[in-house]
């Protein structure tokens, strides 16, 4: 029996994964990642891709963070909340996919301890639902500035529910506040 179970999520190549967790009286152990893995990491071409990059951040409540992606380089992403709770939401950019443009949201959090795989050619984001979250995610390929793209959250065709709990004040970067629609996005993939 493996160590994961791997959920699709009617969008291709877009997985919401469960760790088998081992818990007694003292706390926990999982695993978070291994070759298990190795079928679901791809490249848009199709190639194997591994993981070069770590990053983790930590954010406050009504921080949404997103839609990122990479223009030209695109990385596909396995994310986890660490701690506290996140609203976690990956759109199709994949122009050819039956699915572009479409969208799907799952709850990270560190007790459900649940992870999304995001490939290549998605764009990215969460929103932090409780108080404080800490944030991790694995990449394919090395982030590059000059690179980066954004998909406005309210996109109105896109239409994400963030699960935005009444009252609740949305936190945006400067960037994200200006990221252009769906039709206007450009790039390469």
């Amino acid at each position: 029996m493996g160590k994961f179970t791997f959920t699709e999520t009617g969008i291709k190549d877009l997985y919401v994964i469960e760790p088998t967790v081992f818990g007694d009286n003292r706390g926990y152990f999982m695993e978070t990642y291994n070759d298990e893995f190795k079928p679901y990491i791809k490249h848009l071409d199709g190639s194997p891709a591994d993981f070069v990059q770590d990053n983790q951040s930590k954010s406050k409540k009504g921080v949404l963070r997103g839609l990122h992606f990479q223009k030209n380089n695109p990385q596909g992403k396995l994310v986890r909340c660490l701690e506290g709770e996140v609203y976690d939401v990956a759109v199709d950019l994949r122009k050819s996919s039956e699915t572009y443009g479409k969208w799907y949201g799952v709850l990270l959090s560190e007790e459900n301890k649940k992870q999304f795989y995001v490939p290549e050619g998605f764009a990215h984001g969460f929103l932090v639902m409780t108080e404080t979250a800490v944030f991790a995610y694995k990449c394919t390929r090395l982030y590059d500035p000059a690179d980066e793209g954004g998909l406005i959250w309210n996109d109105p065709v896109v239409a994400v529910d963030w699960q935005i709990p009444e009252g609740m004040e949305i936190l945006l970067s400067e960037k994200d506040k200006v990221n252009p629609i769906l039709s206007n996005l450009n790039f390469s993939f």
